[in-house]
């Protein structure tokens, strides 16, 4: 098979593949701006023969969603800005730095890797209560403070820097905290931003944790919020997709903006 064929076949199973992984996101927006029960009919409408916004409007004004979009806009902020900054500072130590039991405790972190997330949640309730810490935010950010994927994607980064680099700020009279501000972290730059996408994520999404935490519905995440509305308006699918809609393109948007860094720091930091 000679080259240009052979590139049209690839490329046309590229876009293949990309149009099916997009048509359920494409389908969900359609069906958000659909009239109330058009997409349950038989065959359900591809596109809406009457755009409506209603639905969101209908989110926002009288679905509480806006307290929700911005509890979960503060905690992903605050979540991704402390786990990376925690991340980042365990991640160097580990690559970098020298301290008795390093690699002992750097191993122990990775076997805590086999243990389920679920297992701990109820003693992490439980010690979170006796601080006086549910029905806070201070209880939601605490447990993702720091992650062994975290600490390990930066740490892989960070072995990639020159030992001499370091020891020529020293000799220089710098101390390590100056070292760390003005030499690793602008190293660090893409893997940071792939763990700050990570972090942001992972709260943004995460339904489980706020669910057992947070009691009051003043303070619900927007996952927890859409997760009442469904029970409440069962029937409404073109309701619930808005309300996808709005959890998605967030998120979506944040991984398209920052993707050629994201993948940047992902290869370079994974694969070494």
């Amino acid at each position: 098979m000679s080259t240009k064929p052979k590139a049209i076949l690839i490329n046309g199973l590229l876009t293949t593949a990309a149009l099916t992984a997009a048509f359920p996101l494409l389908w969900m927006l359609s069906v958000s701006l659909m009239p109330a029960g058009a997409s349950t009919q038989l065959p359900p409408p591809l596109l809406p023969s009457e755009p409506t916004l209603a639905h969101y409007q209908h989110l926002f004004s009288q679905g509480g969603l806006t307290r929700a979009f911005g509890n979960s806009l503060l905690l992903a902020t605050l979540a991704t800005l402390l786990s990376v900054a925690f991340n980042t500072l365990a991640g160097y130590a580990f690559a970098k730095l020298r301290f008795r039991g390093r690699e002992r405790l750097f191993a122990l972190l990775l076997g805590a890797l086999v243990i389920p997330g679920q297992v701990g949640m109820l003693p992490l309730f439980l010690m979170l209560k006796q601080m006086g810490l549910v029905n806070t935010w201070a209880g939601v950010l605490l447990p993702g403070l720091a992650s062994i994927f975290g600490i390990f994607l930066v740490r892989q980064y960070a072995r990639g820097i020159p030992d001499e680099l370091l020891e020529a700020a020293r000799m220089d009279g710098a101390g390590e905290a100056r070292i760390f501000v003005t030499v690793v972290l602008p190293l660090l730059k893409p893997v940071l931003v792939t763990l700050a996408v990570f972090a942001f994520l992972g709260s943004w999404n995460d339904f489980m944790w706020p669910l057992i935490v947070l009691t009051d519905g003043d303070l619900h995440t927007l996952p927890v919020l859409l997760a009442a509305l469904s029970r409440e308006h069962v029937q409404d699918v073109e309701l619930m997709m808005a309300g996808a809609v709005i959890t998605v393109l967030p998120v979506l948007l944040l991984f398209l903006a920052l993707q050629r860094y994201y993948m940047q720091g992902l290869l370079m930091g994974a694969v070494k």
